[in-house]
């Protein structure tokens, strides 16, 4: 029991957790058309889309800028996460429809060294995906965020949030259309909910006040005030908000590696 815990808790693998990493960057970036361009085309006609058809009825916003460069912060997470999630949640849940998931498991990796492997392999991609966003269609709206470090701050930590829900998501789905559910039903309405195409403060009670509580707003509100210098509520609980929530994802995904939940059926 002893040398089993030790290898459970251990982080000694140091080569064995790169090439854990570099192949969960290689998943995405050999397919970049699909992972970074597909996502810089959907932000950008989700921007054009809603700032035409919107823009007359969201004049008192947060902010005193036009509609779309209001838009752009919270389109810019949206997709982040979606590319986050979909990262880990896919890359485990192939592995277990081909049985190759042994091929990961049977390497002298601790469930440690498994729970950041993958959920490293998911922030790259949700930081890649970001990035692009940035560079492409940021400048195009004359939109350089005020405050960079804050911003990445919450890219980061919200690719963190969906890369360890994707993790969790993998392993306990058995099938595509269960996986499918939770990103219909639970990934995308907390996204639209979140106030990434409207303020939060022009809704009715009590809508407006449980609009607070929903963790993606927090990441939308943070990268928001990255890049405009506003925000909708007090930055700093929504921080230790997120990070909190990123300790007990990151707790139980370690958790379930070290048992083996859903794995070693």
């Amino acid at each position: 029991m002893e040398h089993k815990s030790e290898k459970i808790n251990s982080f000694s693998n140091f080569l064995g957790l790169f090439t854990l990493i570099l192949r969960e960057q290689r998943r995405f970036t050999s397919i970049w058309t699909q992972t970074l361009l597909a996502p810089i085309v959907t932000s950008a006609l989700f921007i054009a889309v809603f700032s035409f058809v919107f823009s007359d009825r969201n004049a008192e916003l947060l902010t005193n800028s036009e509609y779309s460069l209001f838009l752009a912060p919270g389109i810019l997470m949206m997709v982040t996460i979606q590319n986050s999630f979909a990262n880990t949640s896919t890359s485990i849940l192939v592995s277990k429809v081909n049985g190759n998931i042994v091929d990961t498991l049977m390497p002298s990796l601790s469930s440690l060294e498994l729970s950041l492997g993958f959920m490293v392999g998911g922030v790259l991609r949700g930081l890649f995906v970001a990035t692009g966003v940035l560079v492409v269609i940021f400048p195009f709206l004359n939109l350089f965020p005020i405050n960079i470090f804050i911003l990445y701050f919450y890219i980061t930590m919200g690719s963190m949030t969906f890369s360890l829900l994707g993790i969790l998501v993998g392993v306990f789905c058995k099938k595509f259309d269960q996986m499918s559910a939770v990103n219909n039903f639970i990934i995308a309405p907390l996204s639209f909910l979140s106030g990434t195409f409207y303020s939060v403060s022009n809704l009715p009670e009590p809508f407006n006040v449980i609009s607070l509580f929903n963790p993606v707003f927090w990441l939308m509100d943070g990268v928001r005030f990255g890049a405009l210098g506003d925000a909708e509520s007090n930055v700093f609980l929504g921080c230790l908000g997120i990070l909190s929530v990123n300790v007990i994802l990151f707790l139980t995904v370690w958790k379930w590696f070290s048992v083996g939940y859903f794995l070693k059926d």
